[in-house]
């Protein structure tokens, strides 16, 4: 990764013990109950771990400058991303450039808005102008695209300032590419990362960028976001533009936000939304604003839950807090509703069929011709998708449209759906990365697949939330799913629970 010489870091804040709420919400009874080591609070000299939102109203208030914020984060991935890898390019020359830019439009009176001279971070599947777009893949690391990808350029026509791209696994499929470094999770070096978005969720957590953007084909915003603590956004399909965004799977491909606070979700979502002439998938509808609804009290919402869905193969700490989560919202004076999530026991194997043979449409140019570019497990994933006949395709397309018509049914009734977004904390890392999962690898992502992949079948917005941690200190987190469009309807709802506790305060202690 292109670095400048590393520098020093302040020392992040002191712990402190957690509120009885946090722990109630953990199923820990004692408020004497310590906060692991590896949670601090925000500290006030910490900068990098303040939300976006806060970092704005300093620079519009004039009280820190662009230059400085990006100077300070360029340093700070300088100083720790050697251990993290979370950025495969470092944009320097062009990250002060913009945020020089940036201050002197703020200056000059000229203020966008509050993602103007902010420092977010781009996966690395997103076209920049002139920067190499590798996609974790070596068969692209050659590709310099010529022009932005539309999410790229609507943030930097909101004046957000682009530190660099994100590291990814091979293709955002599963395992990495045997020549790339695979991101660390700043919470505890030997558990999993959170796959494709891995690069964003670990930047964003650990105050390497104030929000990134990342990509969501079977759960690669939620897993990410929940491993490190993050809010993931995936939006309605379509409602984000994918014009120049490399695919996996075009059909099931969302972009979204990832970032520390639902609020910040919203500000990037805002800028991000709309349609776009050059992506005939694009939602032609107006994009609902979030932001000015996250206020508005939930009071008279319908919250959908399925027991059995919510807990089943789920870790009992976890299910509990998802239960704190509703006791929490109830109190809010959203209404439960018990309602029974369509059956998802063929939605994974259909998902595998649909996007192995939609990545291997996509890498026909250069696989089989160039498979000794490609990393081993990808491999098998291009191989199987090329064996995937005619009618197994239309088999899964069946499913597909069949679980979405009954999904559709149960979010007629509901103002949103709660579940887990995976159904543990972070697992133990693999042992091989860069190889093809093996049995064991599989049966355990099978059961997070049952909370996410459903989602990308039915194009559903989805939002995913920090709401607690296990007993050894890794977030857990809640997911809330919406009818089609519902964006500002599952962020007011996640934004009334984040507020309504501290869990976005905690921070790894990097």
């Amino acid at each position: 990764m292109k670095r400048d010489k590393p520098s020093d870091d302040a020392a992040p804040g002191a712990s402190s013990t957690w509120t009885r709420r946090e722990l109630l919400a953990l199923g820990v009874g004692s408020v004497l109950f310590p906060m692991p080591a590896r949670l601090s609070p925000t500290s006030p000299n910490d900068l990098h771990y303040k939300s976006l939102c806060d970092v704005a109203k300093l620079i519009a208030a004039r009280e820190v400058s662009p230059v400085e914020v990006t100077r300070q984060l360029l340093d700070r991935i300088a100083a720790v991303d050697d251990d993290l890898h979370s950025y495969v390019t470092v944009m320097e020359d062009r990250a002060l450039a913009s945020a020089r830019h940036a201050e002197a439009e703020i200056l000059a009176g000229k203020y966008r808005g509050p993602l103007h001279g902010i420092p977010i971070g781009v996966k690395d599947l997103c076209y920049t102008r002139g920067v190499p777009t590798m996609g974790g893949m070596k068969v692209f690391a050659d590709f310099v695209p010529d022009f932005d990808a539309t999410v790229v350029a609507r943030l930097s026509l909101a004046g957000a300032v682009i530190l660099g791209k994100l590291a990814l696994c091979e293709g955002a499929m599963g395992p990495y590419h045997p020549e790339s470094e695979v991101p660390v999770n700043p919470w505890d070096s030997t558990r999993w990362s959170g796959v494709s978005s891995s690069g964003s969720g670990v930047a964003t957590a650990a105050g390497l960028c104030f929000a990134s953007i990342g990509t969501d084909t079977g759960g690669s915003i939620r897993y990410p976001s929940a491993a490190n603590g993050c809010v993931g956004l995936k939006p309605t399909y379509g409602r984000v533009s994918r014009h120049g965004v490399l695919p996996l799977a075009e059909s099931l491909d969302h972009v979204g936000p990832m970032a520390r606070t639902v609020e910040d979700a919203g500000i990037l979502y805002e800028a991000m939304a709309g349609f776009d002439a050059k992506d005939p998938t694009s939602r032609p509808e107006p994009v609902q604003p979030v932001r000015s609804e996250l206020t508005q009290p939930i009071e008279g919402l319908r919250l959908g839950y399925d027991r059995r869905y919510s807990s089943e193969n789920v870790e009992p700490d976890l299910t509990r807090a998802i239960e704190s989560v509703l006791d929490e919202l109830t109190d809010l004076g959203a209404e439960l509703v018990e309602v029974a999530i369509p059956d998802v026991s063929a939605v994974a194997g259909a998902w595998w069929d649909l996007s192995t043979a939609e990545a291997a449409a996509f890498h026909a140019d250069t696989y089989p011709s160039r498979a000794d570019d490609y990393g081993p497990g990808f491999r098998d994933v291009l191989d199987y998708g090329l064996g995937v006949s005619g009618v197994a395709y239309a088999n899964a397309a069946k499913i597909r449209a069949e679980f979405t018509g009954r999904l559709t049914q149960v979010l007629g009734e509901v103002d949103c759906i709660v579940c887990p977004s995976m159904s543990n904390a972070a697992r133990l890392k693999l042992a091989d990365p860069y190889g093809p999962e093996d049995e064991s690898d599989w049966a355990h992502l099978v059961l997070n697949d049952v909370h996410t992949k459903p989602f990308n079948f039915s194009g559903s917005p989805t939002l995913s939330v920090p709401c607690g941690f296990s007993p050894d200190g890794l977030p857990f987190s809640i997911q809330f799913i919406g009818p089609s469009l519902s964006e500002a309807t599952i962020c007011r709802v996640g934004h009334a629970y984040e507020q309504a506790t501290l869990w976005h305060t905690r921070h790894p202690r990097v």
